[in-house]
């Protein structure tokens, strides 16, 4: 009777482990659906801001066009502005 407590206890092991690990597969489910959830939320909350910007740069657009400013322009030179301190540290590094 000794190999049969043996195989119980071994077997007892097995079903402690299966629960174990069943418990922890349904922590990380619950995990996958929450960060699902938020991944959901932020895209849709991404899209709103992305529609918000675009409606606001129409009407920046349409009121620089009143103003006599070109937009274009505009940008381009806050491009190379923000461009121009990296040129220059790279240049000073050398």
């Amino acid at each position: 009777m000794v190999g049969l407590g043996d195989t119980t206890k071994k077997l007892q092991k097995l079903a402690d482990t299966a629960e174990e690990l069943f418990e922890k597969l349904t922590e990380l489910r619950q995990q996958v659906v929450e960060t699902r959830e938020r991944v959901d939320d932020t895209h849709a909350k991404m899209t709103d801001l992305e529609r918000e910007q675009a409606e606001q740069r129409a009407l920046l657009e349409a009121i620089a066009e009143r103003q006599g400013v070109d937009a274009d322009a505009v940008l381009t030179d806050a491009a190379i502005e923000e461009a121009e301190p990296a040129v220059t540290d790279a240049t000073d590094d050398g």
